[in-house]
Order: C-alpha cells, then sequence, then structure tokens
C-alpha cells in the first residue's frame, strides 16, 4: 500500500538568531501556522523545501520547539561557513520569506517510568536532546554527552537536577574532522562507553553521524550493554561526505540489508 506524502505546510520566517556560534535559529509563523500539527514526541522534524541550483532539495530538522502562544516554531541549524545547502539560508534568509515544511514526523519520547536516561549526540542531535531534557520530570536521572566543535556551540540547556551533562569539544566542525576524530575515534564514543552503567531499565536516545552511531555506539549499547530495542533510539541523522539524498539512499540500503 502506498504512504501518504508528509503533509505540506507553508510558513513565514518571522525572524532569526545566532544562538551560539555555530547555531542559527530560524523561526517560522505566519498564516500558516494554524495548519501546522505538532507531535508529543521530543524528536518531532521536519522536511524543508529549500532552493539549490535551480532545483528544490529536501533538508530534514528537528523542531526546537513549537509555541501555541505565539504561533511560532523555532528550527535551530548548525551553520559552518557556506557548507551545505541549509546552513547558509538559515544565515542568509530574511523575514517575511515563505518556506514549504513537510511533516512532522518523530519518533521518541522519553519515558518518564525509566530508571536511567542516557542521551547523546553531535550538534545535529542537541535540538531533539533539548526538547527531550525539558520533557524529563524533576526527579528524572541521566546523563548527557553532546559533542561540538568548541565551546562557543555550548548551549544552556534546561535539564533536571539528577541528570549530567558534559560537553566534548573535538576542537573543529564536524564535517572537517579527520580520522583521528571520527568514527570510533569521535570523543562521543569514548565518553559514551566511559560511563559507569548505571543498570535498571535504561532508555537511551543516540543520534549524529551515521558511522559514529551505527558502527559503534549501536553495538555497545544493544549487544554489550543489552539496551532492548524498545527502550533504544539509535540512528544517523547525517553521514560524512554525503549529501542528504545521497544518506537518504544508504539508509534505504542498510535497511534492507539488515531485514534480511
Amino acid at each position: 500500500m502506498a504512504r501518504n506524502a508528509p503533509k505540506a505546510t507553508t510558513l513565514t520566517v518571522l525572524r532569526t538568531e545566532v544562538v551560539a556560534e555555530h547555531f542559527v535559529r530560524v523561526v517560522l509563523g505566519g498564516a500558516g501556522f494554524d495548519e501546522f500539527e505538532p507531535r508529543a514526541e521530543t524528536d518531532s522534524y521536519v522536511k524543508i523545501e529549500l532552493a539549490s541550483g535551480g532545483d528544490t532539495v529536501l533538508r530534514t530538522y528537528t523542531i526546537r520547539r513549537v509555541d501555541r502562544a505565539a504561533k511560532e516554531i523555532w528550527i535551530d541549524f548548525v551553520v559552518h561557513g557556506d557548507e551545505g545547502v541549509a546552513g547558509p539560508w538559515a544565515r542568509s534568509v530574511q523575514p517575511g520569506t515563505d518556506v514549504t515544511v513537510r511533516g512532522p514526523g518523530a519518533g521518541y519520547l522519553p519515558d518518564p517510568a525509566a530508571d536511567f536516561h542516557l542521551l547523546a549526540g553531535d550538534e545535529t542531535a542537541v535540538p531533539a536532546i533539548a526538547v527531550a531534557l525539558e520533557t524529563l520530570p524533576a526527579d528524572a536521572t541521566g546523563a548527557v554527552f553532546v559533542e561540538v566543535a568548541g565551546p562557543g556551540d555550548e548551549l544552556g540547556l534546561v535539564r533536571p537536577a539528577g541528570v549530567s551533562l558534559t560537553w566534548l569539544h573535538r576542537g573543529v566542525a564536524a564535517g572537517d574532522a579527520g580520522p583521528d576524530l571520527t568514527e570510533g575515534n569521535a570523543p562521543l564514543v569514548a565518553a559514551v562507553e566511559a560511563l559507569p552503567w548505571p543498570g535498571g531499565d535504561v532508555q537511551v536516545f543516540v543520534h549524529g553521524e551515521a558511522e559514529t552511531v551505527m558502527k559503534h555506539l549501536r553495538p555497545y549499547l544493544r549487544t554489550d550493554r543489552g539496551v532492548p530495542a524498545s527502550r533504544a533510539s539509535i540512528s544517523g541523522y547525517w553521514r560524512r561526505g554525503r549529501t542528504e539524498e545521497g544518506f537518504r539512499v544508504w539508509k534505504r540500503d542498510l535497511a534492507e540489508a539488515e531485514a534480511v
């Protein structure tokens, strides 16, 4: 059976804000806001239609916040110079510009009954991690690891007192990192593996560069630590050296291979 296409909504850029050295927030709203149907999950995302070389391309971004009272939708973009399509667009787009988004989709929501919450990722996972932390009950316990370029990208994430937060600095943009800082050598991998395992019912959310997450962190968490699939949201948000179009093909091929 054919799947229904994600709902398309036209929104208007209200303003942009630089929220950290390499993060730009684009705030959307306008007449289309009332047509947008938010999801309850904390990793809610949309596909944004952007112009590139005369064509329209889709780029996937997590929704940082939906403010019903202000009728605003916040989306945070990682911006490193002129790299990519979405980052430069976020840096230069002007208020009043209309943009079409498709979705939202989603897949993860923290379970307040979990004994421990492990959240880990790179820059691309920061919005989803931030929303998840704001959703946790005040008595939640857990650990958060976020790998970013440097101190200038540390955001003020609100979290329960029992949830630790560790910022990991790789020293360069994610796309510029060499072999000594990628895949199994990524600072994120060492930090997660060094965490004293808490035991009990551990729910995990780990997203970021695909090779790092899927080849190294997922086997460690699912196999070595025995986290069941029902308690693990683990996936790549991007893959080094590939456009989003190429990454979608890679993810599809991987899913098909694992289903055999």
